[in-house]
């Protein structure tokens, strides 16, 4: 049997031919991993203000009666406590101790959800809720027809509201709106993102992404915005200590290993909510910690952390040279007895034992 392994095009995919980003096959979609330049773009998005097309990521709307104990009983945090206009992080744990994905939940009304997954995990998370729906939610995949730009950077804010009436400067983190934006209706902005930054997120029909695009770029040209890709997103999300799926958890990882302890709210039943207890309780044997290099080298996801006679300890499952603090930075997870600041690691770089330090995250302050 053939794979097919047509990429799929966001409806913004030609114009980021057109401005020259170099692209590549990420999560299924032909996306830009970068531009100008990944330091420049992120430092850019550090400083200012830089967009990124997002719109691979998927969106679920769960609405009715039954809406709000689906999301409970599928996810970690505790959704009740969301009033109308508050966003939510959380995780879906997969009955096995792991994690099916992390997500976004913003609450609309008492009855209407929508919930914000990753781009690689669509059709799992999808076939996943959809199974545990015993509670007559009604469910909509949006995924396919909905556009997103994340705004990111200190400016972004300032240079939004010329688009709007909705108050966006001031908003409080994790908070959402919708109304009328650039000229179209019932736009959805988000004080959410994944740089640390601040900024917003804006959820859209495909149909306006391009009259999107072009009023977003023209509000934030007096504080030179510039278009942003994958790469700086990657390096701007590892220097706050932002997960990312299938690097930093994964369907073997718990939330509790994961220092997702936070997001994991034991005032409710949930997947997996007696086994994260229990982990709670008694510790776990390893943990997922920040570390920075001492002697030279870049650590990769996939690298081993090993003892000093090279045996395999643990795992690096993100690193790179931080643009910002200009050092080599990582996540990696290690034995619980060397997660605490200070201690020291090595990483295996090539045969070669390079020293680390465990540090606090996240590397780069807000």
């Amino acid at each position: 049997m053939e794979m097919n392994t047509t990429l799929k095009n966001t409806a913004l995919s030609h114009v980021h031919e057109r401005l020259g980003a170099k692209m590549v096959p990420f999560a299924g979609y032909n996306m830009p991993v970068q531009y100008s330049g990944l330091i420049e773009e992120h430092n850019t998005v550090r400083n200012s203000v830089g967009v990124f097309d997002v719109s691979h990521m998927g969106e679920f709307w769960v609405s009715g009666p039954g809406a709000l104990d689906l999301i409970q009983r599928v996810t970690t945090n505790d959704a009740s406590k969301l009033v109308d206009g508050k966003v939510q992080y959380s995780c879906m744990p997969n009955g096995k101790g792991g994690i099916v994905d992390d997500l976004l939940v913003y609450r609309f009304s008492e009855e209407l959800y929508m919930l914000v997954v990753n781009a690689s995990n669509i059709d799992k998370d999808w076939a996943w809720i959809t199974s545990h729906n015993s509670f007559g939610a009604t469910l909509e995949n949006h995924s396919e027809g909905t556009s997103l730009l994340a705004v990111q950077g200190p400016k972004a804010l300032e240079a939004m509201q010329k688009l709007t009436d909705m108050p966006l400067i001031g908003m409080e983190y994790y908070t959402v709106q919708r109304g009328m934006f650039a000229g179209c209706d019932n736009i959805i902005v988000s004080t959410t993102g994944y740089t640390g930054a601040g900024g917003c997120e804006i959820y859209f029909p495909n149909s306006v992404a391009e009259k999107m695009w072009d009023a977003v770029m023209e509000a934030g040209a007096e504080f030179g915005i510039k278009p942003i890709g994958l790469g700086a997103r990657d390096t701007l999300r590892l220097e706050m200590g932002f997960c990312l799926y299938g690097n930093d958890i994964d369907d073997t990882t718990s939330p509790m290993e994961a220092g997702l302890g936070w997001i994991t709210k034991f005032t409710k039943d949930f997947i997996d909510s007696d086994r994260f207890k229990t982990q709670k309780e008694q510790g776990t044997a390893r943990k997922l910690v920040g570390f920075e290099l001492i002697d030279r080298g870049i650590p990769r996801h996939g690298y081993e952390v090993v003892d000093a006679d090279m045996n395999i300890i643990g795992v690096v499952t993100s690193g790179t040279q931080s643009p910002t603090l200009n050092k080599p930075i990582g996540m990696a997870y290690v034995p619980t007895a060397q997660s605490k600041p200070g201690s020291e690691i090595l990483v295996n770089i090539r045969g070669k034992a390079i020293k680390g330090v465990v540090t606090k995250l996240p590397f780069v302050q807000r």
